[in-house]
């Protein structure tokens, strides 16, 4: 298993270029089996989660053709079973979302429970009613969803969201677009990420308005054609490699990034001291060689403040002028990385939801362990400021989310390397 040894210390300076964005790239790949003709996606990521995907296209008989660019072509005309695998489903939660699109386009499906990373409880049952709402019959057995579209096939209705779920909305809005009649998704999640799926059906000919907004609706088409699309960047990348940048007092110039989508995150980092200047396709984070100063913080659907930019904050922090609280809201476990930032000497408290971080001005280097994605990033945040040097082991949880990690942050100065376990 790859380790990142990383030797802190040295302030980020340099440009980088952002990849796509994973959770755009998955549900978009999911909607591919939605065209009755070629459809071609660009700006793919390459990650591991994304090749988990097109291998279980491959496993359902579809061979998605990969060119020199990354780009991947699926022609979903060519698929043999419906059946989604344990053993690919459970490393990959986001594989929930070929569900909606199979039981729309071939009136059936069957689809292992998900696994992923462990940050608390994320429920399928969402997923499952919104296609009930259509008239499916859905059964639960043998750790498999087994659905049916009923004759004549899904019918358009209006379902409301209990709870906002990014994976859920997408799953409906993809299953709604070949339904028969209108359907009206209510309290639906309203990030970017929804929008670039939207968009995405759009172009292969779904009508859909509202995407971005609480309220989606969607009139079903009797067909979804071939199409060429180009995934958004990843948002959440991006701003790890700001707080990256503001962490060691350095600059960092992204490009290939949209400003809009990380208003959120630019606040919090103006707060803590950055200098940031944009433009259409870039950002540019100066901290002059300052110290942060620590930030207060409440996560929150979109467009209030990410859950997945929590963890970096909490590194930010933990080295900031000051004490800064941060409440997680959207997930029950998710401050497993507290554990190792205290092994490098950070002051954290954690109370229920809260997490209180008083800035120590050094972390030392020490041997940490990823415990999920986004607490991956933060430990290797925090090893960029530690003396000496830090181990973080199980980095297969890093490589599920930042595409090349280790060679963007040397372009930015850091001393990082990775080393086979």
């Amino acid at each position: 298993m790859d380790k990142l040894i990383i030797t802190g210390g040295v302030r980020l300076d340099g440009e980088i270029r952002i990849s796509g964005a994973k959770n755009s790239a998955l549900p978009i790949l999911a909607a591919t089996l939605l065209g009755d003709a070629p459809v071609t996606i660009c700006n793919l990521p390459h990650l591991h989660d994304i090749t988990t995907m097109i291998e279980l296209f491959g496993r359902m008989g579809i061979e998605p053709v990969i060119d020199e660019k990354l780009s991947v072509e699926v022609d979903a005309r060519a698929i043999k079973t419906l059946v989604a695998p344990y053993e690919l489903v459970k490393t990959m939660r986001a594989s929930i979302l070929v569900l909606g699109p199979m039981v729309a386009r071939f009136g059936e499906a069957e689809v292992a429970l998900p696994g992923g990373c462990a940050i608390g409880s994320r429920p399928v049952d969402l997923h499952i009613r919104g296609l009930e709402a259509m008239g499916a019959q859905i059964d639960v057995e043998g750790g498999y969803i087994k659905a049916k579209a009923p004759e004549g096939g899904l019918r358009g209705a209006r379902f409301f969201f209990d709870t906002v779920s990014v994976t859920g909305t997408e799953n409906i809005m993809m299953a709604a677009t070949l339904a028969k009649g209108r359907s009206v998704l209510e309290n639906a999640a309203r990030e970017p990420e929804v929008v670039d799926l939207a968009n995405c059906l759009i172009a292969m000919g779904a009508k859909i308005e509202g995407a971005g907004t609480d309220t989606i609706t969607i009139e079903g088409v009797e067909r979804l054609h071939g199409a060429r699309f180009s995934v958004m960047p990843d948002r959440i990348e991006t701003g790890t490699y700001l707080v990256a940048a503001a962490i060691t007092g350095g600059r960092v110039k992204v490009k290939d990034v949209d400003p809009t989508t990380l208003e959120a995150v630019l606040s919090k980092l103006q707060e803590a001291g950055a200098e940031i200047t944009s433009g259409a396709d870039w950002i540019e984070l100066d901290m002059q060689g300052k110290r942060p100063k620590a930030v207060t913080l409440r996560t929150a659907p979109y467009p209030a403040f990410p859950t997945d930019m929590q963890a970096q904050f909490i590194a930010l922090n933990a080295i900031a002028e000051g004490t800064g609280t941060v409440i997680e809201t959207v997930f029950e476990n998710r401050f497993m990385h507290v554990h190792e930032m205290l092994r490098m000497g950070a002051q954290i408290l954690v109370e229920g939801n809260t997490a209180i971080v008083t800035g120590s001005e050094q972390l030392k280097g020490a041997p940490v362990m990823a415990t999920d994605l986004r607490a991956s990033a933060s430990l290797v945040l925090a090893a960029l400021v530690a003396e000496g040097d830090t181990l973080i082991d199980r980095i297969y949880h890093i490589d599920r989310g930042y595409e090349c990690i280790e060679e963007k942050l040397q372009l930015l100065g850091a001393k990082i390397r990775r080393v086979p376990g």
